[in-house]
């Protein structure tokens, strides 16, 4: 029995030095005072728990030591702040103030060092004016929309009388829809290719950043080396035609050719075509996923959406496409997307990373900390958005809503989304064939999780009729 009691103590004992590890390496700094909180185990730190409670953690630990506080996650010293105005001027102080984008080392190694959430300085201005020449206003006109329509009506055939799977069907959707605007890419063997090895990347820019087989983030590396290499030799063959493309890949190959701006090279390009696939596809195949979902639980939503597209398409024969003046006028369904990304929280937090001690509300974040921008809080301030928990589209038309200093759901200042607008356009005009051609009801039950990302584990599956 003594030796039993012997063992535990030693047990007990061990655990206690390791957690406290954390708390000697990250949380003694002199007398810097840095924001209260607890740092978890050795290397994991608090993940297991972020990852697992998600919002749950969050104001547990808020409740706790205040609206900013420390923490250990993705492997890095981290604070997390759910003040709405210190988040605002984080997002909008950007690298004079000592921040810049400070994403996990897992998602910065699986989407490359060249991706525009992680480079800054010259090499951002660079990377962010490529991908703004892309899809700015006039080839959202020209060029983008009149693609995206196309794709969505062939994409929408077929689905009346069948029992679809949201989920599946609008991760498709969005990821042929990019493949097609970047490179022409169609339904074939290699966008079956590139989607499988697109699927495994998006899981592992998740995940502790551990290279052994087997780990979520050993499968995405490996996913990414394939995708570079499919892309390499895209890039190739692109370039030993001498046929012309509308696409993107186009785009960025003659980019600076001109003498405009800095001509990329081709790793750069390959970064900043997976960013561009990766930024969207979660966020745009969710948003539209959730509408969905909001529609069907909604009925009077779901009518004035309806009554608007129908307005659109009188005057229109059954071909033809929508227009960039049809998008302008489309105020509610810009409503309707803007509320599901706020009430689902599609996107939670951003990340920065401090390259200098930075002052923060009487506390130091030392350099080398990320700052984790907790936006998901201020999607349910009561002040903000009068009862926040309620699918509510028209209160997006009676004031300015999106203006408001803290509507952080697409970023802030510098590095606001460059693909915000595209982004609604595509989201738009699934919902602009979707209403106008079915009706639908949900089939079964179809639970949804909401952290670290907004997912149905069984699918969101609805019998869909002709309307």
């Amino acid at each position: 029995m003594s030796l039993l009691l012997v063992l535990i103590s030693v047990v007990v004992g061990m655990v206690g030095l390791l957690l406290r590890w954390n708390e000697v390496r990250y949380g003694r700094r002199g007398n810097v005072r840095l924001p209260p909180g607890t740092m978890g185990w050795p290397l994991f730190g608090e993940t297991t728990e972020f990852l697992k409670e998600g919002p749950s953690f969050m104001k547990r630990k808020g409740l706790r030591y205040g609206r900013l506080f420390r923490t250990h996650i993705l492997g890095c010293p981290t604070v997390a702040c759910m003040d709405p105005e210190l988040n605002r001027r984080m997002l909008l102080q950007g690298e004079s103030g000592g921040l810049v984008p400070g994403y996990p080392q897992s998602m910065l190694d699986i989407l490359g060092r060249n991706n525009i959430a992680a480079v800054h300085g010259p090499l951002h201005r660079a990377m962010r004016g490529a991908m703004l020449g892309l899809v700015h206003p006039a080839a959202i006109r020209a060029s983008l929309l009149p693609k995206i329509d196309a794709f969505m009506r062939s994409h929408l055939d077929g689905w009346s009388g069948c029992v679809v799977d949201v989920q599946a069907k609008t991760k498709e959707m969005t990821l042929l829809s990019a493949l097609n605007q970047i490179a022409g890419i169609t339904a074939g063997p290699l966008s079956d290719a590139l989607k499988t090895e697109l699927y495994t990347l998006v899981l592992g820019t998740i995940s502790l950043p551990i290279n052994l087989l087997g780990t979520r983030y050993y499968q995405g590396l490996q996913a990414r080396k394939k995708l570079v290499s499919m892309l390499e030799q895209m890039i190739v063959e692109r370039r030993s035609s001498i046929q012309a493309h509308d696409d993107m890949l186009d785009a960025l190959l003659r980019s600076g050719d001109d003498g405009a701006r800095e001509k990329l090279s081709d790793e750069q390009i390959i970064d900043l075509i997976i960013t561009l696939i990766y930024s969207g596809y979660e966020t745009m195949s969710t948003t539209s996923m959730m509408a969905v979902k909001y529609l069907s639980d909604h009925p009077r939503a779901l009518q004035d959406l309806k009554r608007e597209h129908l307005d659109i398409r009188k005057g229109k024969s059954s071909e033809e496409a929508i227009d960039y003046e049809d998008f302008k006028s489309m105020a509610f369904t810009r409503a309707v997307i803007f509320e599901t990304l706020r009430l689902a929280t599609v996107v939670n937090g951003l990340m920065r990373k401090t390259t200098q001690d930075v002052e923060m509300n009487g506390h130091v974040i030392p350099k080398g900390w990320r700052i984790y921008v907790h936006t998901r809080e201020i999607n349910y301030d009561p002040f903000m958005y009068p009862d926040p928990t309620t699918f509510n589209p028209w209160r997006w038309l009676e004031k300015n809503t999106e203006s408001h200093p803290h509507f952080m759901m697409f970023g802030g200042g510098g590095r606001m989304c460059p693909g915000k607008e595209v982004g609604t356009v595509e989201i738009a005009t699934f919902l602009h064939y979707f209403v106008t051609r079915y009706r639908w009801e949900e089939e079964g039950r179809n639970a949804i999780l909401r952290f670290p990302r907004v997912v149905a584990p069984n699918g969101l599956h609805i019998r869909v009729q002709d309307y």
